[in-house]
């Protein structure tokens, strides 16, 4: 079985119905949610969509579909294209996440966020309204803040808050500067999410630096919350998940909870 960047899979190396998701979310206050792409064949893009917006046609969630194209193609156009009509499309993810670790690598190469194609086919994102999910990990921060940068009309989604994945103090000290970087960048959004990747566990109190942390150099107005199940249902359930997140923010208000786990997702994605 091929190694995965959260450890050992088994547990949920299974389809994840709407059923089992809806069961996991019950009794959580969730009443939006965001499909986010998982890796299908890259020839079925379309094919991944096109069943995610069947479900949501059946069953009301999700409400948004974030969907794969190849921004390395001559021109990635004629790809959106084909994803256009579904209604719920909301965004596109590739993952530029590259690192020494070959298990944690997903890239081909660490620098693709500078790659002059890959910029101009993102920037053309913004002629569909749709956001960008970007996932990257600290390394890679000042080149996908030129990304940023190279498309200000094109919404970016930061996924798990940076991938923190080095917690000596060195490894802190990249993320933030990292973190700072992509914040200076009006157009790039954190999703407070996938926290437990390198744990292996929900950590309330990891979960409150990170969040804490994240919404100084962002701003609460531009932070939300993401699950990230199923895959952190391998050490957690959604309520406890929801738990860890309620408590960290707590301390920062009721507005600060609201908009972060709320207002914003519902804003970006269009989820009202």
């Amino acid at each position: 079985m091929q190694p995965r960047i959260f450890g050992p899979y088994e547990p949920i190396r299974r389809d994840y119905t709407i059923e089992e998701y809806l069961a996991d979310i019950a009794g959580c206050e969730v009443i939006g949610s965001v499909y986010v792409q998982a890796n299908w064949r890259k020839d079925a893009f379309e094919e991944e969509v096109r069943y995610v917006q069947s479900v949501a046609d059946e069953t009301g969630f999700p409400q948004g579909i974030t969907g794969y194209a190849d921004f390395l193609a001559d021109d990635v156009r004629p790809q959106l294209d084909r994803l256009r009509p579904y209604r719920s499309m909301r965004g596109v993810r590739m993952q530029l996440h590259w690192h020494d670790n070959p298990q944690y690598r997903f890239a081909a190469k660490p620098d693709l966020a500078r790659d002059a194609m890959l910029q101009r086919n993102v920037s053309r994102l913004a002629d569909y309204g749709w956001l960008f999910e970007l996932q990257v990990f600290a390394e890679q921060m000042q080149g996908a803040a030129e990304l940023a940068a190279s498309a200000p009309k094109v919404t970016f989604v930061l996924q798990h808050a940076g991938m923190l994945e080095d917690l000596s103090a060195e490894g802190w000290a990249r993320w933030r500067n990292g973190m700072q970087r992509l914040a200076a960048c009006a157009n790039v959004m954190a999703k407070l999410s996938g926290l437990g990747t390198f744990l292996h566990r929900n950590d309330a109190a990891h979960i409150a630096t990170v969040l804490s942390d994240t919404i100084k150099m962002f701003g609460p107005s531009r932070c939300l919350f993401g699950s990230n199940f199923p895959i952190e249902k391998l050490w957690t359930s959604y309520e406890d998940l929801v738990a860890a997140y309620r408590s960290a923010i707590e301390p920062l208000g009721n507005e600060a909870a609201r908009a972060v786990l709320h207002d914003n997702a519902a804003r970006i994605y269009r989820l009202g």
